[in-house]
């Protein structure tokens, strides 16, 4: 590095898998910085390793105190302090926003480097819409919270795009089958190393076939947007029927408006044409 580096916060992202990701910039800034806050100083000490890099590290995740968080500012206000995340773009549905905020607060410089992140890099390969989309983070584990989340951005016009774990996959992809049904989903997994997977379908076809072979690593979830509400687009009685085997006409009727974005009131008298 030409000159030292100011005070301030750097965001750093660091490789999602394949080490090879990281930028230059970014192994510069970890290279000239006084501390790197991370979330697990033996992941983050790896990447260092890798980069013949040595640093000072403060451990930062979601369960640090207000006390850490402090410390790290204070030492943020003199000198130059790295941030990085165990993998990916620091905030993106890991640690960050507390510190980037405060950091803000008081008057500290906070610059972010680009880099790798695991929502783009599934989303520019899933082959589905990437014109517009919505990153929603992971989705809830219980299963009640997971259907009204998918239910809520039913009708949002764009992609949607969700982190998930590999244990709970086979449930996530049943939730989009009752929820978002007639979407086209793409299941990323063990993006950029040796094993990456990419594989689309209904929902119901990935669902078999993760049964049949359990998923490893760490997934991106990617749902085609909804197509233009149309009745011809939708199985209407089909959702309907499914809809009236735990609800009452009307609350079926409302169910299917959510999801499909058409008449509530015609979609009610066909509830009770088919009860």
């Amino acid at each position: 590095m030409d000159a030292p580096l100011s005070p301030g916060l750097y965001i750093v992202a660091t490789p999602i898998g394949n080490l090879g990701d990281m930028t230059l910039r970014g192994a510069e800034i970890l290279r000239g910085v006084a501390a790197i806050a991370c979330e697990d100083t033996r992941v983050t000490g790896k990447l260092l390793h890798h980069l013949g890099i040595k640093a000072r590290m403060i451990r930062y995740d979601d369960h640090a105190s207000d006390t850490q968080r402090d410390g790290i500012l204070a030492l943020a206000a003199q000198q130059p302090v790295a941030l990085v995340s165990d993998a990916g773009t620091p905030l993106v549905s890991d640690p960050g926003f507390k510190l980037v905020r405060e950091a803000k607060a008081c008057g500290i410089t906070v610059t972010s480097l680009p880099g790798a992140s695991a929502a783009i890099v599934a989303l520019t390969v899933s082959g589905l819409p990437s014109d517009r989309f919505l990153f929603a983070g992971f989705l809830p584990n219980k299963a009640k919270a997971r259907l009204e989340l998918l239910t809520e951005l039913a009708q949002v016009p764009a992609t949607l795009v969700f982190y998930e774990t590999a244990p709970r996959l086979i449930a996530a992809l049943r939730a989009i089958e009752d929820s978002l049904p007639g979407r086209e989903v793409a299941v990323a997994r063990e993006l950029t190393k040796k094993f990456e997977e990419c594989r689309t379908g209904t929902p119901a076809e990935l669902s078999d076939h993760y049964v049949a072979h359990p998923p490893r690593g760490e997934i991106v979830l990617v749902i085609a947007p909804p197509l233009p509400p149309s009745a011809d687009n939708f199985d209407l009685d089909g959702l309907l029927r499914a809809a009236l085997q735990h609800s009452k006409a009307s609350q079926a009727a409302a169910e299917v408006a959510r999801m499909t974005g058409l008449d509530r009131k015609a979609l009610y008298t066909r509830a009770l044409q088919l009860k």
